[in-house]
C-alpha cells in the first residue's frame, strides 16, 4: 500500500501515532513523506532515524527545512534562530544521517501521483519536473554539494527560461520545488506571499492555473500549511500543520483508494 505524508518537521511522536494508525508494515507498505523532514519541532533526529531505518519503505522528498540543514551542517549557512537541529548535527551518526539525507529524492512519482514539496510552474510537463529535479539530486550527491549548496539562495530569476544554465537555473528549480505558493501564467514566481487568499496582481495559486501542463496530472505536495488538506480527485495539499497544532496526515493512494488518516500534534509551536 502506498501512502502520502504530509510536512513531519521534527515531530516523531506523530508519526509514530500515524504509522499505527495506518497499521504500517515495512514489509507491505511503502510511505512517501512531501519534504520538510525535519526544523522546529523538538525531534529532528528521531525522525531522521526513524525513517532512514525504515530503507525502501520509506521514500522522502527534500523540502526548504531539509535543504537548510544541509547548507548549516557543511558550514553554508548559519542556524537559524528558531532551528532545532542541534541535536542532529552533535550526534555521532551525523554523517550517516547526512548522507541519506542528501539522497533523498526532489521530486518523485507513487500509485500514479507526481509528489513534490511544493509546486510546479505551469509550463513544466510532469516529465519536466522529474528531469530538473534529477539535476538537483545529481549535485546533492556529487562531491559538489558544498559548491552547490550557496547557489540555491535568493529569488532571482524569477520566471523560467528553459535555456537557464548554472547557478541561475538551479536556484530556479530548487525555489520552485522547494519554496513556490503562487506564481503567474508565464512561470514567474512570487516568492514573499504567504496568505492564502492574497496574490499580487497577476499572481495565483500555482495550481490554479488553468493551462499549466500538469494539469490533468495527479499531483501531491506539501509546504502550504496555511491551506490546511486539500483533497480534489487531481491535487492533494497533505501540510496540515502538525507543528502548528493542526493535524499530520497521510492518504492512501494505492489501487484507487483515498484514505485520508491523521492524528494531532500534542506539541505545537507558537508562530514567529
Amino acid at each position: 500500500m502506498d501512502y502520502l505524508i504530509g510536512d513531519l518537521q521534527g515531530c516523531c511522536d506523530p508519526l509514530e501515532q500515524l504509522l499505527a494508525a495506518i497499521d504500517f508494515s515495512p514489509s507491505r507498505d511503502r510511505i512517501h513523506v512531501l519534504g520538510d523532514l525535519v526544523n522546529r519541532g523538538p525531534q529532528s533526529l528521531a525522525v531522521l532515524q526513524r525513517l532512514a531505518a525504515l530503507g525502501d519503505a520509506a521514500q522522502c522528498l527534500l523540502g526548504n527545512h531539509d535543504l537548510h540543514l544541509l547548507a548549516v551542517a557543511h558550514g553554508v549557512r548559519k542556524p537559524g534562530k528558531g532551528d532545532t537541529l542541534d541535536p542532529i548535527l552533535a550526534h555521532e551518526d551525523r554523517d550517516a544521517l547526512l548522507d541519506w539525507l542528501r539522497h533523498r529524492r526532489m521530486a518523485a512519482e507513487a500509485s500514479g501521483w507526481l509528489l513534490v514539496h511544493a509546486g510546479v510552474i505551469p509550463q513544466w510537463s510532469a516529465a519536466d519536473t522529474l528531469a530538473c529535479a534529477g539535476e538537483i539530486e545529481a549535485l546533492l550527491r556529487s562531491p559538489d554539494i558544498v559548491e552547490f549548496l550557496p547557489t540555491m539562495y535568493g529569488n532571482e530569476p524569477r520566471r523560467w527560461d528553459p535555456a537557464l544554465q548554472g547557478p541561475d537555473r538551479w536556484r530556479f528549480i530548487v525555489n520552485v520545488l522547494t519554496r513556490m505558493r503562487l506564481c503567474s501564467a508565464d512561470g514567474e514566481l512570487e516568492l514573499k506571499k504567504d496568505t492564502p487568499g492574497e496574490a499580487p496582481p497577476g499572481m495565483q495559486r500555482w495550481f490554479s492555473h488553468p493551462n499549466r501542463l500538469t494539469r490533468d496530472v495527479p499531483i501531491a505536495f506539501g509546504h502550504w500549511s496555511q491551506l490546511g488538506l486539500v483533497d480534489t480527485p487531481t491535487l492533494l495539499c497533505i501540510d496540515t500543520g502538525c507543528i502548528w497544532g493542526g493535524q499530520l496526515t497521510a492518504v492512501r493512494v494505492d489501487g484507487g483508494r483515498r484514505n485520508v488518516i491523521q492524528v494531532p500534534c500534542p506539541q505545537a509551536r507558537k508562530p514567529g
